[in-house]
């Protein structure tokens, strides 16, 4: 399905709001299928069957009854279509789809009757024993949406997501609503919302809540050997989901804390993991351990799901009613299965309605530490009552459908402990196959908690990364450096560094800074010395690439998130530990004052960019302030310029002029930071050229002053042009009797 770049978005945008309105109007089975066949009639063109452009056919499409298509090629996706493939999203805006696409090592599961079985054991029948409660009454006041809720959560989705069964993606919806052409914006606007109040109201015809509610389905091979599935539902039920997730968050997020973090809580994830780290050190309870449910989101039972909905948020029962009182469909390949048990995959609301079916047997857990992140539970405590409580949960979790996964269930046992063979022994009577954790192996959700886990974790990030560091080299350096800056290494570490004290490990930091360093030399080719290098990790705003070292950011990352999510700790250790500050936080304060001289606190203590901010003008004001000549001085005082650096700034995509060649943005790069382009020589025009390359840019025999000049010229003229405003390029009759030209 093609994306509606602004010269489509007219006639697309006026067939969809006609097609919405006749959708709510009659709210019948024929309408609905309107709608959904909408994307295959309208926004899906088949490349063979002219030489029209792709406007021209989606216009056509337009205005007239178009059939549904179904001749969907087959895409070989080899290597080298996948860096083209990268490229084109970096171009789209889409860095992150495009960086998840080069480095995943996902791999498609095989189309095989065992993939098949596989996907079918995941989404298993309800129990015979499901119960449902009663149906929404016409009494019921449903949830309404305004057009400023919409519009708004339309903007929310992530550039590049996926449509569900009708093809239609939420990139489709942002580019229309993004473009106003003769008031067709406001008008779409009108009718997604009044489509949207339909489904919240639970009003979509029965006949089509199976397809409206269902997905595509794809399957991912994991490295065990299982498979992930991956479903994507449609972009109106997303939507409605999206809209209701935000009007119950608050509600359910103080409801839900400081037992569950998953949903609704600022900052949880990383609260969670600094309460852990503050636990164990404190010496707080003998044994920490770590639960994770199996197949969670689709085994828990519907029945107890709506309960609780109709209990706790019953402005979205009539929604969440439709969409879970009957099976819907998943269509994976050419085979159709149903989804009858547990949270539809893909539903925004998915995480606050299973949060809501646990809630009422996590609250009667009794251990000191009780922390839960969706499926995974944190207990600690003395082991008496830790032990009580895993039994507890085994067979309570078995009254709404789920099981423990212990194989991946871990036990920590603290070092002060005595007995502690007997301790593990009594886990593993209950849990099987439990694991038996050491201090190097301790993580919480993804982040290491003691020192002695750290080494282990930073040296296996270094090595897969090099492992897979080669393919940047297949890609054009601008669009090499954007999915660099946004996300790897700082962007890529950014929750390891807010929740861990890894600022403590300089050894650590600089083999991360290396390895930064490493990667920037090999893929654009430059050799960096110390000045140079130190002024490349500086943000944009202070004369850098903004590809920071990680040294550099790990203080100010860990002191914005303590001081960020310190009321949640509180609010989690408060009741086994009184009222305590999180671990490491004065030692990190200390350091950054000493560090930063009289220099006194941020303002906002949340901020990290405030902290952040004294030790880059510490850094930018030393470079300056040992400049080796006027002209090294003077670079560094330009390019800390903000419109020095918003060629970085821009989304290199060749469709409208922003993406530079690899020599371009070599040259443009050394030039910035004061490294050696070339060797020095003569040039033509018999001046000597330095090492730095300047001659070039006054050169009168350069051959880029000519285009640069003409590609200046093309940018002003299209800019008039986009807001209807006639311009011509060096029209006739400017020339002057004196031989000079009109600028001069």
């Amino acid at each position: 399905m093609r994306r509606c770049v602004a010269r489509r978005c007219c006639p697309v945008s006026k067939i969809l709001a006609e097609t919405i309105k006749t959708t709510v109007s009659e709210n019948s089975k024929h309408a609905w299928e309107e709608l959904l066949t909408f994307s295959f009639k309208v926004l899906h063109v088949n490349k063979n069957e002219s030489s029209k452009s792709l406007t021209a056919k989606i216009k056509e499409n337009c205005h007239h009854n178009s059939p549904v298509h179904h001749d969907y090629p087959q895409h070989s996706f080899n290597n080298r279509n996948i860096y083209k493939l990268v490229e084109s999203k970096v171009a789209d805006g889409d860095i992150r789809g495009a960086a998840r696409i080069i480095f995943s090592s996902d791999v498609v599961a095989p189309n095989s009757t065992d993939t098949l079985s596989a996907l079918t054991d995941k989404h298993p029948l309800p129990a015979a024993s499901l119960v449902l409660p009663d149906p929404p009454q016409p009494s019921d006041l449903p949830l309404k949406a305004s057009a400023e809720d919409v519009l708004g959560a339309v903007m929310s989705f992530p550039n590049g997501s996926a449509g569900g069964l009708d093809g239609l993606s939420p990139q489709h919806l942002k580019d229309l609503l993004s473009n106003d052409c003769n008031g067709t914006r406001d008008e779409l606007l009108k009718q997604v919302t009044s489509l949207t109040n339909i489904m919240l109201a639970g009003e979509v015809p029965t006949n089509v809540i199976d397809i409206l509610y269902g997905a595509n389905l794809c399957a991912l091979q994991k490295k065990d050997g299982g498979i992930r599935p991956i479903a994507v539902g449609s972009t109106f039920r997303r939507l409605a989901a999206k809209i209701a997730c935000r009007a119950i968050l608050t509600k359910l997020g103080k409801d839900f804390s400081p037992l569950q973090l998953g949903f609704g809580s600022n900052s949880g994830c990383e609260a969670a993991v600094h309460a852990v780290r503050t636990f164990v050190e404190r010496r707080a309870g003998e044994v920490l351990l770590k639960v994770d449910v199996t197949n969670a989101f689709n085994s828990v039972d519907r029945g107890a799901l709506l309960t609780q909905i109709k209990e706790k948020i019953p402005e979205t029962y009539n929604f969440l009613w439709q969409c879970y009182n009957s099976p819907s469909k998943l269509v994976y390949k050419s085979n159709l299965l149903a989804s009858s048990v547990g949270c539809q995959q893909g539903d925004p609301l998915g995480p606050a309605i299973f949060s809501l079916a646990i809630h009422p047997i996590i609250k009667k857990l009794n251990s000191k530490l009780n922390i839960w992140y969706l499926d995974v539970g944190t207990l600690g405590g003395d082991a008496s009552t830790v032990l009580a409580d895993l039994q507890a949960l085994t067979d309570d979790l078995k009254t709404i459908g789920l099981t423990l996964n212990f194989s991946k269930c871990e036990l920590f046992i603290s070092n002060h402990v005595t007995g502690c063979q007997r301790i593990a022994d009594d886990f593993a009577l209950i849990a099987p196959g439990i694991k038996i954790i050491r201090e190097t192996e301790l993580q919480l959700l993804g982040c290491p908690i003691l020192d002695q886990s750290f080494d282990e974790y930073v040296n296996d990030k270094i090595q897969n990364f090099r492992s897979i560091s080669d393919r940047l080299l297949n890609i054009n350096m601008h669009t090499t450096y954007s999915i660099i800056r946004h996300c790897l290494f700082v962007p890529k570490f950014t929750y390891v560094l807010r929740c861990s004290h890894l600022w403590k490990h300089p050894s650590l930091l600089l083999k991360l800074d290396s390895l930064i360093e490493d990667t920037l030399s090999s893929v654009f080719n430059i050799r960096f010395e110390e000045r140079s290098w130190t002024q490349a990790t500086l943000p944009v705003r202070h004369g850098g690439l903004g590809i920071r070292k990680i040294s550099s950011v790990s203080l100010p990352a860990f002191l914005s998130s303590v001081h960020n999510a310190q009321s949640l700790i509180e609010s989690i250790l408060t009741p086994s530990l009184g009222t305590i500050e999180a671990a490491h936080c004065t030692e990190a304060k200390n350091v950054w004052l000493l560090t930063c001289g009289n220099t006194d606190p941020p303002a906002n203590l949340c901020s990290q960019k405030q902290w952040d901010e004294p030790l880059c003008r510490l850094v930018r004001n030393s470079l300056v302030d040992t400049s080796t000549s006027a002209a090294e001085r003077a670079r560094l005082l330009a390019t800390a310029e903000w419109e020095s650096g918003l060629w970085l700034q821009a989304v290199p995509s060749p469709s409208i002029g922003t993406l530079l060649d690899n020599s371009t943005f070599r040259l443009a790069t050394c030039l910035r930071l004061g490294i050696t382009t070339n060797v020095p020589h003569r040039c033509r025009c018999g001046t000597m050229v330095d090492s730095h390359g300047h001659h070039g840019l006054s050169c009168g025999r350069s051959a880029g002053r000519i285009p640069r000049h003409a590609g200046i010229n093309d940018i002003i003229r299209r800019a008039f042009v986009s807001v209807q405003v006639p311009a011509i390029l060096e029209p006739v009759g400017l020339a002057r009797d004196d031989g000079k030209r009109p600028d001069e």
